[in-house]
């Protein structure tokens, strides 16, 4: 991530504690309006005693998570960077808690490897293949969600002249990858820094290619951080970030684009007065590289050394500055001490509600934090406001048949009717009804759109029982819907021909056939002693009927319910035995 990697060690006890309470940890409930999913990121191996509590916490606002613990070391090695760092306790720990809370699971790999060996890797198509068969044999034999990957060599490392020839092999890199993914039901995520629209003149990393990888990635993860790291200034200015979001969404469905957010601060010396003490001279100087803070801590920081932050709407970001007096003594052995004047900046509650409010503007997937457990309490709170605000819509569906119950060959009309949940009707809205009978699978017979009160309507005419329903996507707008089903009892039609008349005592053959024409169904004749008969191939039966008392007789034929279709009766007839 180019940014901050280094905090205390953790204690393996302290994490497996955090761990085994995090199961006991259920997700924080909203009553009235649950906040879109739009928070995600990076849970590095070394801040698992943090990051993990922090996502099962505010599992509201989030769908998939980043484990930070691999790096590719060759064609075909992957380094484990999580277990030596949490030797008590196993991966399996923190995987079976995110999976219990059914997050996505998508980890992040980097490129651990020397200057240009990545590049010289993706060059040829046979070692392309093993980094290829490499990450998919990650990915599946710890059942991931997919992979992401942050290779920040080609930016950072390998110098710029080499991205000329680097991206058309990323691009190939990227597309085979993502081949063998999602034929295996996986996710391709790729991190990069910014880049812009060439129009604009301002290239940013190009190398990434992100308008030639679009059709091959399902998530683009933006590094809109890291602005301001040898001098002070803000982390990732707002417009600059919002540059290459726009640039992005031009390029790949917005619905796939993520823009980072800084959970840390910089902290530059900008002058310093005196003389250091021998300990610290050579770090407390201007030119040296600054440090850094995480956003919980920037509140403490301000106020141990008398000062009050300053948000800055240009840029969306938090600064002070604060002197810093060191005390020692000289190389010689005399007191001494100097005043170093540093200036820090860092990404707030507003800025992160800003940031947030992207993700509404262009319809982002979300925001992605470099690392989660870094922020402010309030500054979730802060997301968290804007994920409800832009909260998808719950459709409520439903279906009604105009008759449960029906003649094959009668037209049955149907209704879906699509509502809000305070029962405002949705109009203009996709619905498709869908059946299922003894084929197996539901399928989509019907397509339509919903009138201003919320319903749309159709009539079929079913050959044998089914089940009915309506349903509607989801999009950024609405969530999806399925309505209850509802059951349709189709009933045969019985053709026959019935006697006026017979003579008592006489045997009588009724012939006559079911529609449609169905085997083994048995044909029983009320009102008289005679025994039933069923149906053959053709749907075809006959019954004798024999009644030895003169008189007039009410008669019917009923037939049994199959798997395909309902009990039915036919009309009474009355009969004169003579």
């Amino acid at each position: 991530m180019n940014s901050p990697r280094r905090f205390q060690s953790l204690l393996a006890a302290a994490i497996a504690l955090v761990a085994a309470l995090a199961f006991q940890i259920a997700p924080i409930a909203q009553a009235d309006n649950p906040p879109r999913k739009i928070f995600s990121g990076w849970l590095p191996y070394y801040s698992m005693k943090t990051s993990l509590p922090d996502v099962v916490t505010n599992s509201d606002l989030i769908q998939e998570v980043n484990p930070f613990w691999y790096t590719l070391k060759s064609a075909t090695k992957i380094t484990d960077l999580y277990t030596p760092a949490n030797p008590s306790v196993p991966m399996s720990v923190p995987l079976q808690t995110l999976q219990s809370m059914k997050f996505s699971i998508i980890p992040t790999i980097t490129d651990g490897t020397d200057k240009g060996v990545l590049a010289g890797l993706i060059a040829t198509a046979a070692t392309r293949a093993q980094v290829v068969a490499t990450l998919t044999t990650l990915v599946m034999s710890n059942n991931f969600d997919g992979i992401d990957l942050d290779f920040e060599n080609f930016a950072f490392v390998d110098g710029t002249a080499s991205w000329a020839t680097t991206m058309p092999n990323w691009i190939k890199f990227i597309g085979d990858l993502s081949a063998s993914l999602h034929a295996n039901g996986k996710l391709l995520s790729v991190t990069t820094p910014v880049l812009f629209d060439p129009a604009s003149g301002k290239k940013g990393y190009y190398v990434y290619a992100w308008a030639a990888i679009a059709p091959a990635i399902d998530r683009l993860k933006i590094m809109t951080y890291d602005y301001s790291t040898s001098s002070p200034g803000p982390i990732g200015p707002i417009t600059w970030a919002e540059s290459a979001v726009q640039y992005a969404v031009s390029v790949v469905p917005a619905s796939e684009v993520y823009v980072g957010i800084a959970g840390y601060g910089r902290d530059w010396i900008t002058a310093v007065s005196g003389t250091c003490p021998v300990d610290v001279a050579a770090a407390i100087t201007p030119q040296a590289k600054a440090a850094t803070f995480v956003m919980r801590d920037a509140a403490t920081l301000a106020a141990n050394y008398g000062v009050l932050p300053t948000y800055t709407p240009k840029f969306a970001e938090t600064n002070f500055t604060y002197q810093k007096v060191y005390n020692g003594v000289t190389s010689l052995g005399q007191a001494t001490s100097c005043t170093a004047t540093r200036t820090a900046w860092y990404q707030d509650a507003q800025g992160y509600s800003v940031r947030a409010g992207l993700v509404s503007k262009y319809r982002l997937g979300g925001v992605a934090a470099w690392t989660i457990g870094m922020e402010d309490p309030t500054a979730i709170s802060a997301i968290r406001d804007v994920a409800k605000s832009i909260a998808p819509d719950t459709i409520v569906s439903t279906v009604t048949a105009g008759s449960n119950s029906a003649l094959v060959g009668d037209a049955i009309s149907i209704t879906g009717s699509f509502t809000l949940p305070d029962t405002k009707p949705v109009a203009g809205l996709p619905a498709k009804l869908e059946i299922k009978n003894s084929l197996g699978d539901w399928r989509t017979v019907f397509t339509g759109v919903t009138a201003s009160d919320g319903t749309v309507n159709t009539s079929l005419i079913f050959g044998e029982i089914t089940s009915i329903r309506m349903s509607s996507d989801g999009s950024w707008d609405r969530l999806a819907s399925q309505s209850p089903v509802a059951d349709v009892a189709i009933k045969p039609l019985i053709s026959w021909s019935p006697p006026s008349s017979i003579r008592a005592g006489s045997a009588y053959l009724i012939t006559g056939q079911i529609q449609p024409k169905s085997a083994g169904i048995t044909v029983t004749l009320e009102g008289a002693d005679a025994d039933p008969a069923v149906t053959d191939e053709n749907g075809l039966f006959a019954v004798i009927l024999h009644i030895d008392t003169p008189g007039l007789v009410r008669l019917r034929l009923s037939t049994t319910a199959t798997q395909k279709l309902a009990a039915a009766s036919g009309s009474y007839f009355t009969v004169l035995v003579r």
